[in-house]
């Protein structure tokens, strides 16, 4: 099955011909409360990112009450508190989701979360969310990923913590349900992800592989190396953001802060702009400058009229407006109408026809 190169989210399309869809990732920097999770969504509508997504789960579904935090978590969070716990004060009720989802229509952003189970999958469904975008924690839950297959909506899925093979297994689950509108994003799951260890090159990895359209998740520090993947292909983007990085909670001190986001999509915009057409012609810019820069052939010597031109009678010199040394072969072999002096200029004008 061929997977579709061309997928409509809200009102965007995202495919190779169209501008980067970015996504500012929220998750649970609203720290559970409802008026931060709206400035979170103005924030991402002053920046000028096409979706804005927080997070949708029920701790007690999600998680064992004596489950560890990660490390990252233990240093961002009370590191005694347990990550049951921590969730437990994140979590947002229908009645929340349902005003974010008013409130991002009010401002003209998409509005997107994360489910992880199948009742939040539900209550997004009955929320009409426009897609499912699935964290790297459920790469390998492939009886979710079963469940989301039939939802008949598009899927972005990140692929963080995850072997090449496990990502096949969970894209064979949307193959054999005939979902064509998905989208993979590379991803590294630390918070934050060292530079020299983003492996970008794994987006095209990606490509290759499942020929479906490419993304990146974004973990690496400040504005990172999101703007790099673009030249590899990535057609989504997703950075998490919060309002201020000194704020209790597990993600703040990993994400940016609103003038950074602002920053990161300007910077995406410029490299796509930068990225051009990939046609190798001069621009109309060069083409003003061809004639100073580039060089023509002119007579290393005196050349008398009726002389049959040879490579030892000839060098190359600026400008460029006789006839280029790419054609020196048209030259080499005719005579000469007329005297030419040492450096002039050879031009088609004073050659014999062949």
């Amino acid at each position: 099955m061929k997977f579709s190169q061309e997928i409509k989210i809200g009102g965007k399309i995202i495919s190779e011909d169209n501008p980067c869809f970015i996504i500012a990732e929220a998750g649970v920097n609203h720290n559970g409360d409802i008026n931060l999770a709206k400035k979170l969504i103005d924030i991402s509508v002053e920046a000028g990112v096409d979706a804005v997504k927080f997070q949708t789960f029920s701790t007690d579904r999600l998680i064992l009450k004596d489950t560890e935090k990660a490390e990252y978590q233990k240093k961002n969070t009370e590191s005694q508190e347990s990550q049951y716990n921590m969730l437990k004060k994140l979590e947002l009720t229908f009645e929340d989701h349902k005003t974010l989802v008013d409130y991002c229509n009010e401002k003209g952003i998409i509005f997107l979360s994360t489910p992880y189970d199948e009742e939040s999958a539900d209550l997004l469904d009955e929320l009409g969310v426009d897609a499912y975008k699935v964290a790297s924690t459920d790469t390998t839950n492939l009886p979710f990923l079963e469940y989301l297959s039939k939802k008949n909506k598009p899927i972005i899925l990140s692929t963080g913590m995850s072997y090449l093979s496990e990502v096949r297994k969970a894209v064979e689950i949307f193959e054999r349900n005939s979902v064509r509108n998905l989208i993979l994003l590379h991803c590294i799951s630390n918070y934050p992800v060292a530079f020299e260890k983003a492996n970008l090159l794994s987006i095209r990895t990606l490509e290759d592989e499942f020929k479906t359209l490419i993304g990146y998740s974004d973990h690496t520090y400040g504005v990172g190396v999101a703007p790099y993947a673009i030249p590899l292909g990535a057609k989504v983007i997703e950075k998490h953001f919060t309002l201020d990085k000194k704020l209790p909670g597990p993600d703040h001190k990993a994400s940016l802060n609103p003038k950074e986001l602002k920053e990161c999509v300007q910077l995406i915009r410029k490299v796509e702009k930068a990225m051009g057409n990939g046609i190798k012609v001069p621009i109309l810019e060069e083409k003003a400058v061809k004639s100073s820069l580039q060089k023509s052939l002119v007579a290393k010597a005196n050349i008398s009229k009726g002389q049959v031109l040879n490579k030892e009678m000839l060098t190359s010199k600026r400008p460029g407006t006789g006839i280029s040394p790419l054609y020196i072969d048209e030259v080499i072999g005719r005579k000469v109408k007329t005297d030419i002096p040492k450096n002039g200029i050879i031009e088609y004008s004073i050659l014999e026809d062949e």
